[in-house]
């Protein structure tokens, strides 16, 4: 197996840029229904156990980290940025111990190498500027037996398009990874890098505002299961294991 090699300064620039010197609203840590169930799907979806050693990739200011720790597990945070992970030590506020690094996936401190049970992810990988080079280095930081998984925007869910050009904040410039997160190019990537048994699985249908209701709670399993809509739902987890 080879490594791609990939010109990413400019890349890593804009994402800086982007997310390294302003506080998006979406990106804050939150204990709601909402987010409560990416947390719990990514857990029953990969099998993921407390005893785990996990490290969240692209973990920002620990929107998912944070939920992670609160219900005990062992969760250590990576992301490219200080400044966002300067926002989770004070979103964390000493209640949880945690363990950040500051680096590039592609660039992540040696000593990580085949050291983790769990490397997973949240909304990152369509920010990544090269899938087959990063999921070759998350490669090699799992342990053998270790299972990689990511929870993604789908990219056939038309919403996604709407919401980069009417939400103030973002922009195609930042998003358009978005149009990336296809099946044939993930399992393409990660079977490039090494990972086996892939797997994937759609579900939610309501935007967060719908979703955080009791009704949303309530009728969004029904509606997800509509026949001909699976392909179109608007989130994804994806999911191989290192053999």
């Amino acid at each position: 197996m080879s490594i791609v090699v990939s010109n990413i300064k400019f890349h890593n620039n804009q994402q800086l840029d982007y997310f390294g010197h302003k506080i998006k609203k979406t990106m804050i840590p939150a204990y709601s229904p909402y987010v409560l169930r990416h947390v719990r799907e990514v857990i029953g979806f990969a099998d993921i156990k407390k005893t785990d050693r996990i490290i969240d990739v692209a973990c920002g200011m620990g929107k998912y980290t944070l939920n992670f720790l609160a219900q005990g597990y062992k969760v250590e945070g990576l992301d490219l940025s200080p400044f966002l992970l300067q926002q989770l030590l004070v979103h964390n506020d000493n209640k949880f111990p945690v363990k950040l690094h500051a680096a590039d996936i592609l660039d992540a401190p040696e000593e990580l190498d085949e050291q983790f049970d769990v490397v997973m992810g949240f909304m990152a990988l369509h920010h990544f500027h090269n899938l087959h080079a990063c999921f070759q280095a998350m490669y090699r930081i799992a342990k053998p037996g270790a299972k990689l998984v990511f929870l993604e925007p789908n990219a056939y869910n038309p919403l996604y398009y709407v919401q980069i050009a009417l939400t103030p904040g973002m922009s195609w410039q930042g998003d358009k990874g978005v149009a990336d997160m296809t099946k044939t190019k993930l399992f393409g990537a990660m079977e490039y890098a090494g990972w086996k048994n892939l797997k994937i699985k759609r579900f939610g249908f309501y935007p967060p505002f719908v979703a955080n209701t009791k009704l949303g709670q309530k009728s969004e399993p029904i509606l997800e299961k509509i026949p001909g809509l699976n392909s179109f739902l608007p989130f994804q987890i994806i999911m191989g294991e290192k053999i």
